[in-house]
């Protein structure tokens, strides 16, 4: 048969996140969704803020439905492009315009976007393990080579040393993620200096700019209350993908967007680049209905005291049975060691107490899993006898 081989891989195979997702609806249909205790997708589990129905309500009664619903500029609605601009420059001391904002369906469209902008084929971009198993799939789609950062043992920050011996002359674009999935691990200020300080050195030594792109779909889920060193204050090079799905509960309303920085060289040009990277891929006119919603409430916020219960009563119930974990200042992940090498011998454990967890090896570190606890808070409790169980199987 003809058709495009690499797609066929792609979607003749899930992620191991997913895969293990439709295993549990599969189980919970055959022993009862109460006896099965799935920790594999980052779905969240608190509602929306108020607002964001109150205003999605409000909308739905007072505007046409033409405006809801019909096209806006390719690039996005102008007046939601504008408030989030202004929002940004309040928030962290910038000089974003409206042009320099891109709505995205979410924000894999916005680190589909942002690497085809800016690499061409046989480019390298740098990761940091862990790093979200899609990343792979995004910077080979936009014709680079992904290339791995070993971070730090124990603490999952980034290793300086490492990374900057993987840094060439091919090197054109580097990804960072804070908080980080899957490990919820926020690289401090002090990571972010030493980091950039690297990047501004190596461009130096290349005569070009090395671009940092900035997930952060769990921006604002940080639990310390620390200062959260925005890349854009850090270094011009940046851009920054961001989501509404984590920080509004609406991950299934795929709404989010690329943030070009107007001290970037040629940012101006650089901005194109994303908007016909936008069009190339076909991710123009982001959801109308949800630009509108999302433009009327940059600073409403989620119930993170939920989120960070969760967190205490996941780490302190695994910790005192004595499984390592990573403590997470954000997101809604815990990295927790397997208690063998294999971390898909260790899950496959796990599954006969009918405890889901994802081996992280897809994530660039092997021999540990993730537990999304972005769950009911039943579940982890009901969970806890399973996880004593797992662990007491291994001391026999």
């Amino acid at each position: 048969m003809d058709y495009n081989k690499s797609a066929y891989e792609l979607g003749s195979k899930r992620s191991i996140i997913r895969e293990i997702f439709e295993y549990s609806k599969i189980r919970a249909n055959e022993i009862g969704a109460d006896k099965v205790f799935d920790f594999s997708l980052g779905n969240p589990s608190v509602e929306p803020p108020k607002e964001v129905t109150d205003t999605l309500i409000e909308l739905l009664k007072t505007q046409s439905p033409t405006a809801l619903h019909g096209y806006t500029s390719a690039q996005g609605d102008f007046s939601c492009r504008d408030k989030i601009a202004k929002n940004l420059n309040d928030r962290f001391n910038l000089c974003l315009s409206a042009d320099n904002i891109y709505m995205t369906c979410g924000a894999a469209a916005s680190l589909s976007i942002s690497l085809k902008a800016l690499v061409n084929d046989g480019d390298e971009c740098i990761v940091f393990a862990p790093f979200f198993t899609e990343y792979r799939v995004f910077v080979n789609n936009a014709g680079a080579k992904l290339v791995v950062s070993e971070p730090e043992d124990k603490t999952f920050q980034v290793n300086i040393e490492d990374f900057e011996k993987k840094i060439n002359k091919n090197t054109k674009a580097v990804i960072i993620n804070s908080p980080n999935n899957p490990s919820g691990v926020v690289y401090t200020e002090e990571t972010i200096v030493k980091l950039t300080n690297v990047l501004k050195k190596k461009s130096k030594e290349f005569g070009r700019p090395i671009y940092l792109i900035s997930d952060e779909p769990y921006r604002e889920l940080i639990f310390s209350g620390e200062k959260f060193p925005f890349i854009m204050n850090y270094y011009d090079d940046s851009i920054v993908c961001y989501s509404f799905s984590k920080s509004l509960s609406l991950p299934g309303e795929r709404i989010g967007y690329i943030a070009v920085n107007p001290n970037m060289n040629c940012s101006k040009e650089i901005y194109l680049a994303v908007c016909g990277a936008g069009r190339s891929l076909g991710y123009v006119c982001a959801p109308s209905l949800f630009q509108r919603v999302v433009a009327n409430n940059l600073d409403a916020k989620v119930n993170l005291g939920a989120y960070k219960e969760n967190r205490d009563l996941i780490y302190n119930g695994l910790t005192e049975m004595g499984y390592e974990c990573v403590k997470p200042d954000g997101a809604f992940y815990l990295f927790v060691k397997a208690l063998e090498d294999d971390a898909y011998k260790f899950f496959e454990r796990a599954k006969e107490y009918e405890l889901l967890v994802v081996p992280c090896d897809d994530f660039g570190v092997k021999g540990y899993v993730r537990i999304a606890y972005c769950v009911d808070k039943k579940r982890i409790e009901n969970s806890l006898p399973s996880f004593k169980k797992l662990i007491d199987s291994y001391k026999k």
